[in-house]
């Protein structure tokens, strides 16, 4: 069996091929793929070529780890059945190429413990799934705390502001891009020159732009926390003194757990967490090179999908 996935060849250099799936374990399940997501973080540096090394970094590299489809084949030790609706963060299952993270195919071969099973009518906007965890383990995850402040209003900053909202909180979001100021539900965006506020207890930065932090930290209350959420392909440094006035505590939002997963699908699953508005793009995998770089060049592009249905 072969599956077509798209292979980064090189940076900005991307291909559909043809790559043989494995042979299916007992506990194993083949997921046809509806649709799958484009990250505008962690994709974008692998697109560029500036993803800092990380074990399995490398070309020619299969992307990917927003995928929704659905089970066509479960081994007889599965917990999943055939025709379950089902969200995928990425797979192994490809040979010959990198898989990092091996998401972005129209037929996947994966662990029936690493699919989940999402509501049926969420369809392409399940791709989300892995921001919200993103999300959630910043600051809904046990020992976190809620922001006051977050920087950036993407899809990640989005959804940051409205778990923040389903926990009881009313951030406020700064952004400079004026045609990214919309859509906000229960909280508020804000240009960031016309805030004067210095007394955040946590600020979540979304923007992955390592010049901000010194910004960020002197926008402190004492004993506030700077949450760094992008991803930065650039060293972060800060000026020590006002840090210390403040007794600053900077804390690294890691990858999210299964558990986090687990929490952000049952949230949507009962309608707290709402999804609507996040994906703005979509297109047909067979234009995957046109719907990259529209994903990552066009400011207007909160998120990119793509439809692999014609594809099988």
């Amino acid at each position: 069996m072969h599956a077509q996935a798209i292979v980064f060849e090189n940076p900005k250099s991307l291909a559909i091929s043809a790559l043989a799936l494995p042979a299916m374990g007992e506990t194993d399940v083949e997921v046809q793929v509806e649709f799958t997501g484009i990250s505008a973080g962690t994709e974008r540096l692998l697109w560029e070529g500036t993803m800092p090394q990380f074990p399995g970094m490398g070309y020619p590299l299969v992307p990917g780890y927003e995928t929704v489809g659905r089970v066509v084949k479960a081994g007889a030790a599965a917990s999943l059945t055939v025709g379950t609706r089902v969200y995928v963060p990425g797979s192994q299952c490809f040979d010959g190429v990198r898989n990092l993270f091996g998401g972005s195919a129209s037929s996947l071969v994966v662990p029936s413990t690493r699919a989940m099973a999402i509501k049926e009518s969420l369809a392409e906007q399940g791709v989300l799934f892995a921001l919200g965890a993103t999300a959630y383990h910043a600051h809904s995850a046990a020992g976190t705390q809620q922001p006051d402040l977050i920087v950036g209003h993407g899809v990640l900053g989005r959804m940051i502001a409205r778990l923040a909202v389903v926990a009881g909180t009313q951030p406020v979001v700064w952004e400079t891009n004026p045609a990214r100021r919309t859509g906000a539900e229960g909280y508020e965006v804000i240009d960031p020159s016309t805030d004067t506020r210095r007394n955040y207890q946590c600020i979540c930065d979304v923007s992955g732009a390592a010049g901000l932090l010194n910004e960020l930290i002197g926008r402190l209350a004492p004993g506030g926390e700077v949450v760094l959420a992008g991803f930065y392909d650039e060293p972060l440094s800060f000026i020590f003194p006002p840090a210390f006035m403040r007794e600053a505590r900077i804390r690294v939002a890691a990858q999210w757990a299964p558990q986090d997963l687990a929490d952000v699908i049952a949230l949507a699953a009962d309608g707290r967490l709402s999804l609507e508005g996040l994906v703005t793009h979509q297109q047909d995998a067979t234009q995957a090179d046109a719907a990259y770089r529209t994903a990552f060049g066009d400011a207007d592009c909160l998120k990119m999908v793509l439809d692999w249905r014609h594809t099988q």
